[in-house]
């Protein structure tokens, strides 16, 4: 009997990382902020704590384009901390950084960040597939919901994050991105494979904190 073909990598990380996946998308925070039970300013705040997840995300892009493995993924069409700015400017005014700070969680998310993209380019891998292939997929849903909720024009500021203008067709983006992450599975040796999809379950788990923080700005009430 034949021996079955390993799973394509995408797929790996896609499944192994499924839990923790549900469990950020079904936290308190963004059940009750998409389900309308949290105000604009909520809102607002996600977006602020996302600035700083972005900026670190981004800011070592440029010098990563030239790594065999983390380069491919390295696309100007995805970075999203103008748009965040943008969105915040609309949100919160001209001054939108007076004020703002990184939540506890959201400093150890973005001390992560800056780690990896010094030290190990295919954690910072895991952690680029989480956040762009989510943004390209379930954050659609998020821009219709927050345009619906609290009117803002369809795909205009204070959405801005979630629109990629240069993403012609998003679907087939996703497909050779995934196919991209095949290559570089490919390229890694089964140890190296199983530290990216601990590294990608990380991501998840990172996130969930920033909305369990967030979540404590914003009690049920009595």
């Amino acid at each position: 009997m034949p021996t079955p073909a390993p799973a394509p990598f995408s797929t790996v990380l896609r499944t192994a990382s499924s839990e923790e996946h549900e469990a950020a998308e079904q936290s308190s925070f963004m059940s009750r902020l998409l389900g309308g039970g949290l105000g604009i300013e909520a809102y607002a705040d996600l977006t602020g704590q996302l600035w700083y997840v972005y900026r670190a995300l981004e800011d070592r892009a440029e010098q990563l384009a030239e790594h065999p493995l983390a380069g491919p993924f390295i696309d100007r069409s995805l970075l999203r901390t103008a748009a965040i700015e943008r969105d915040l400017a609309h949100l919160r005014g001209p001054d939108w950084r007076d004020g703002l700070a990184p939540l506890p969680a959201t400093a150890a998310y973005v001390a992560r960040l800056e780690e990896l993209a010094a030290e190990w380019p295919a954690g910072y891998l895991a952690h680029h597939y989480t956040r762009y292939l989510g943004d390209l997929s379930g954050g659609q849903i998020i821009r219709g919901i927050a345009e619906k909720t609290w009117g803002f024009e369809r795909k205009g500021d204070g959405v801005r994050f979630y629109v990629f203008e240069e993403v012609d067709n998003p679907a087939a983006f996703k497909r050779e991105y995934r196919a991209k992450l095949d290559a570089a599975g490919e390229a890694m040796d089964e140890v190296e494979r199983r530290r990216v999809v601990e590294e990608c379950k990380r991501a998840f788990v990172l996130n969930g904190a920033v909305f369990r923080d967030l979540d404590t700005r914003y009690p049920l009430s009595a």
